[in-house]
């Protein structure tokens, strides 16, 4: 049996004319493809009440928090901030739950882009709104080339896990706006751009959680660090079958 991967959903909040889309659950093509192609069997999970949480649990042994709107600055105690982008609760509260009781339960986590700060939220870190909250902040963060194409180095902390699948100094995509700011008690930075904008985090004392900024599921074709994050991903879900 293939390690079963639980993509929490993204909605559909565009008009439609077709009734049956509206508000629809939704997993991005590049990244189900992605966990197939490392042998993974995607289950995608709709946003329905935290309280049921608890009854998906069962269902998969590694779940991937994607890309998507900004998280809900009230998750660490901040009201919204003019740069604020677009915001869905409803999928806050559900995932924040999903990751509390995956991590209780010792599931396989993987994080992307917004996932990774979704991750540190949701374990007690906190974010910058909008990177111009960050003095630091000087790399152009949400690229004008292709999504597939990468458009800034990142440096990779030594002896990391993600050390070992992208080396030390990894070319990589990049589209976002919001950044990792307080670091949550249980995680570790493991990689920075140049201007030290947080590019990865990890769990401190285990291999549960590996979170990253940019977008492997749109470079994975073509760039072997990319695939080596899920191929990691899908394994370390594989040993908690």
């Amino acid at each position: 049996m293939r390690p079963r991967i639980a993509l929490p959903a993204d909605t559909l909040d565009e008009a439609t004319n077709i009734i049956n889309e509206r508000n629809a659950a939704f997993a991005p093509r590049p990244a189900v493809e992605a966990i197939v192609k490392t042998g993974g069997l995607p289950i995608i999970l709709p946003s329905i009440d935290p309280e049921d949480v608890a009854d998906y649990l069962s269902l998969f042994d590694g779940v991937a928090f994607l890309g998507g709107a900004d998280v809900d600055p009230t998750f660490f105690g901040e009201e919204p901030h003019v740069r604020l982008g677009k915001t869905y609760r409803k999928r806050d509260l559900f995932e924040i739950e999903l990751l509390k009781q995956a991590v209780a339960a010792n599931k396989a986590i993987l994080g992307i882009c917004r996932g990774l700060q979704l991750i540190n939220v949701g374990l007690g870190g906190t974010l910058y709104q909008d990177l111009s909250e960050d003095p630091t902040a000087q790399l152009k963060h949400s690229q004008a080339a292709m999504g597939n194409q990468p458009s800034h180095h990142v440096t990779v902390v030594p002896g990391s896990t993600l050390a070992t699948l992208t080396g030390d100094r990894p070319y990589v995509n990049s589209r976002h706006h919001q950044a990792i700011k307080a670091v949550a008690p249980s995680l570790r930075v493991t990689a920075t751009a140049d201007d030290q904008v947080i590019e990865a985090l990890e769990s401190k004392d285990s291999d549960q959680i590996l979170g990253v900024q940019w977008h492997p599921e749109n470079m994975y074709k073509h760039h072997a660090e990319s695939r080596q994050i899920f191929q990691n991903f899908v394994d370390r879900a594989a040993a908690r079958m």
